[in-house]
């Protein structure tokens, strides 16, 4: 649950050495640029060194050829390759074009070939014309008009039999619709063109060019083979060219993105007289590497400080976990990064996501499935949710172990009961509901209580002392909840008599009335000059309501957790659904429809048990010690694949 520590950078240098600076730092991979206004309080004398990238043209012209090929190229590292800005753009230019002429050659063959069987297509439909379609086009007083129509209307052209112009010759016809040609007076087609439109009449691209449609379909039966053959040609020589070259194009591309993202540096950079400025950030373990090589440039002049003597500059936050709880950064950036004096709750969420979905999901059989599924949606499609559900997933067989359920079979693990010395299955989930559902409870109050501490140590990092002890998550509120939970829990179901006066008193009405006064008093233990309100009638008042909002505060996070026990119920209620149905089809169709239903359960169950427990993360837990109002450490680095 760390932040990495940073060191805040600033560089100095002649103009003249810019771009050996600006090298180092891309090639270090680990330099976050900032803007040095932030930094100097009057820039008014600095100027801005370059307002747009030079590389950006080349490298959007090179990509867009390359994604025509449909073919991916890997960055990589481009080491020694450092060719000028003008033979890299040339060389860039001349791949593009390259590739734009065999794309361009490849795509008008591929129309040439569309055309020619979408031609072929219709001509058959017309292979019963005997007359030169063309001799029919240029009739000096009819038009001609090919095309098919539904079966349906061809039948009812027989009520147009008053209308010498309403005819229409079939030439072929498939399941649905006859093919043909009707002919129209020059001087007044208009009308029949109306007709055939209300028959749905739809006309066809015939240019057969002084030949019969049969004459034509031989042709193009001659000439589409030939067609194939010089586009699979065209194709072979293209992936040869994209082959032969695939190191030079890879290179290029690959300079190309590193010189675009190191010119981002240069953006951020401030000219001053005849020297240049830059600003960012570096994690502590990578400064001294840094630094030696910076030393080693003419005319630079460095200054490293510790992040947390610049906190007024926003300092990146760097998430750093162990490899159980990495994926679940996925979870903490969707919330937001933590600032860089506030604890990273990875781990917190880490930890409490995959016990949660395990007691939510307890199927040991669908467990070891989910396990299975999210390794393979991480490896083939590289979903950051794969690698969360795969520790999700033995979570959750762990708890069908222990609650025996193994596919929605609920006895199929007696065997390791009896040779445990159990009599029979321990724990039945459909005969105790009301344990489960306190259960759930409980779970839900230790885990408030853990969050409340958590504040509490976050608000002392940040020197924070009144949030620390009076709000409503921190000492004040856990002695509060705490004292509550644990007097009605005795009460009601231990039988002690635990809510006496001075308990009351003591543990509940004082913490309460410190959460109430708690901006005065934050303020006053803050050592804040304004301290007390504006009016104490006004604050009290605003103060009696919002009272009533902590209070529901406490009371809904609480009562959040029965979903818990509600998902734990609802298992094993679908399943006996499942098994009731498959009993009354039996045989074959019995193991049909438990497979099925296990797989349609386990479908809506992951679903809905991962958006349910990341809302008892988000709402319930985050919101009492975690803002994610930080900003993301981002350096300028190549991304390999």
């Amino acid at each position: 649950m760390a932040v990495s520590s940073m060191q805040a950078v600033n560089i100095i240098g002649l103009m003249d050495y810019i771009d050996e600076v600006i090298t180092v730092l891309g090639e270090s991979g680990v330099f976050h640029p900032d803007e040095v206004s932030d930094f100097y309080g009057d820039t008014r004398e600095f100027t801005h060194l370059q307002n747009n990238n030079i590389y950006a043209e080349p490298l959007t012209n090179l990509k867009a050829s390359l994604n025509q090929t449909k073919r991916k190229f890997e960055l990589t590292d481009p080491g020694d390759y450092s060719p000028s800005f003008e033979e890299l753009e040339e060389t860039a230019n001349k791949i593009a074009a390259d590739i734009d002429r065999y794309s361009g050659e490849v795509a008008a063959l591929t129309k040439k070939l569309r055309d020619a069987k979408e031609e072929l297509d219709t001509a058959n439909h017309f292979k019963g014309l005997g007359a030169e379609v063309e001799q029919l086009l240029r009739l000096r007083y009819l038009d001609a008009r090919f095309g098919k129509m539904p079966k349906e209307s061809v039948q009812k052209l027989s009520l147009y039999r008053g209308s010498k112009y309403v005819d229409f010759a079939v030439c072929t016809e498939d399941r649905s619709h006859a093919w043909g040609v009707y002919f129209a007076p020059k001087d007044d087609n208009g009308e029949v063109d109306r007709i055939f439109e209300g028959l749905y009449f739809v006309r066809a691209k015939l240019v057969c060019d002084h030949e019969t449609p049969a004459e034509k379909i031989k042709r193009l039966t001659r000439e589409i083979p030939e067609l194939e053959k010089d586009l699979r040609d065209k194709k072979r020589e293209t992936e040869d060219y994209l082959g032969g070259n695939r190191r030079q194009i890879t290179l290029c591309l690959s300079k190309l993105e590193e010189l675009y993202l190191y010119a981002g540096i240069r953006n951020k950079a401030l000219q001053y007289h005849k020297s240049f400025i830059i600003v960012g950030w570096v994690p502590t373990e990578n400064a001294d590497a840094l630094r030696k090589r910076l030393k080693k440039i003419k005319s630079v002049e460095l200054d490293f400080s510790d992040a947390k003597n610049e906190m007024d500059k926003r300092p990146p936050g760097k998430l750093k976990n162990c490899f159980f709880a990495k994926p679940f950064e996925f979870y903490t950036e969707m919330y937001g990064v933590p600032k860089y004096n506030e604890i990273d709750p990875t781990l917190f969420i880490a930890v409490t996501y995959t016990i949660i979905f395990g007691i939510m999901f307890a199927d040991l059989g669908q467990g070891i499935v989910l396990s299975i599924a999210g390794l393979l949606m991480w490896k083939l499609k590289k979903m950051k949710i794969g690698k969360i559900l795969f520790p999700c997933g033995i979570a959750s067989a762990i708890m069908g172990t222990v609650l025996g359920s193994v596919f929605g079979f609920e006895h199929l693990l007696n065997f390791m009961y009896e040779g445990l010395g159990f009599k029979e299955k321990p724990f039945e989930v459909m005969e105790n509901t009301n344990t489960i559902i306190l259960a759930a409870i409980a779970i839900g109050v230790v885990l408030l209580l853990l969050a409340m501490m958590l504040n509490v140590y976050t608000s002392l990092r940040q020197r924070n002392f009144g949030r620390a002890l009076f709000s409503q998550s921190g000492v004040a509120g856990i002695v509060f909840y705490g004292a509550l939970v644990f007097g009605l829990a005795g009460q009601l179901f231990l039988g002690m008599e635990v809510m006496t006066l001075p308990y009351v008193l003591g543990l509940i009405v004082f913490p309460f009335l410190l959460i109430f006064f708690d901006e005065p008093l934050s303020g006053l233990v803050n050592g804040e000059q304004e301290w007390q309100p504006e009016s104490w009638g006004g604050y009290i008042v605003e103060k009696l309501f919002e009272s009533l909002e902590v209070l529901l505060s406490y009371v809904t996070n609480t009562i959040s957790f029965l979903r818990v026990g509600a998902f734990v119920l609802v298992h094993a209620g679908m399943m006996l659904v499942v098994f009731i149905l498959a009993d009354t089809v039996g045989g074959v169709g019995y193991w049909i429809i438990v497979v099925v239903g296990n797989i349609i359960v386990m479908a809506l169950e992951a679903l809905l048990v991962a958006i349910q427990v990341l809302r008892l993360e988000y709402y319930e837990m985050f919101s009492r010690f975690y803002t994610g109002e930080g900003r993301p450490f981002e350096p300028v680095r190549l991304k390999l694949e």
